[in-house]
């Protein structure tokens, strides 16, 4: 579904990303690991469009996407999340996850202060489907800030559906999460990706979490690519140890 051809990316003199190849297949789990400053965020940022690489190729579902917007790239079927929460505390759960179908709806249909007017039946139902997807149902008279923190991760992610991905990116999901949190988000994304088939790309420092759901683990180290194999193997890697998993996360 995705492929990456030796991605390098430089910010002035410093090296983020170097020549970092691999593949994602249709329905897999990859997560992505490493020391802060390995490059997993920049990566993401040069998967999704936020910034463009430097050098290499990223091709998805055999069309070439490097120099394409992140719009494009979304209509294509690529949604990601982001580390720190984009969340609209004035609009309603509903209102907030009706925002992902701007990513395939044609131009114009939603203006973000009268989306609740402005919004057509069937992207309403599909927000409101998701919403109850991740949980979080009756939420059109419920606001994210009377969320817990668990819950409104699980709104991003209702947000990202209702964009209609086949490919969704998940910048640290689990972070700040509690252990209760952190199960259920990983039965959640399980179940999403029984359930509709996505193909997800994940950045987890919560290993519990990322061993669990991970078919294959892609490990980073200061912007190269060390390691990409199953969590079995990855976690008795010296390598991958000694650069990552022996650190105090």
């Amino acid at each position: 579904m995705l492929e990456a051809q030796e991605i390098s990316k430089n910010f002035g003199g410093v090296q983020a990303l170097r020549e970092v190849s691999f593949t994602l297949n249709q329905g897999e789990i990859l997560g992505v690991i490493g020391p802060n400053g390995a490059g997993k965020t920049t990566l993401f940022n040069a998967l999704s469009g936020t910034i463009t690489a430097t050098s290499g190729k990223i091709l998805f579902q055999n069309r070439e996407i490097t120099a394409l917007s992140p719009q494009l790239r979304s209509r294509l079927g690529i949604m990601r999340t982001f580390q720190n929460l984009s969340l609209y505390s004035d609009l309603t759960l509903v209102e907030n996850t009706v925002l992902g179908a701007n990513a395939w709806s044609r131009p114009g249909i939603k203006d973000i202060l009268k989306i609740s007017r402005g919004c057509p039946a069937d992207v309403d139902r599909e927000a409101r489907e998701n919403l109850e997807a991740v949980g979080l149902e009756n939420g059109e008279n419920k606001y994210p800030d009377n969320l817990s923190y668990g819950n409104q991760r699980k709104l991003e992610i209702a947000r990202a559906l209702t964009g209609k991905p086949s490919l969704l990116l998940l910048d640290e999901p689990a972070a700040g999460l509690n252990n209760q949190e952190s199960d259920e988000l990983a039965d959640l994304l399980l179940d999403i990706r029984e359930k509709r088939g996505l193909t997800i790309l994940i950045i987890e420092h919560d290993m519990d979490v990322l061993m669990r759901i991970s078919d294959r683990v892609l490990v980073l180290v200061e912007g190269g690519l060390l390691a990409v194999d199953s969590p079995q193997n990855i976690q008795k890697d010296s390598r991958v140890v000694n650069a990552y998993l022996g650190e105090e996360i």
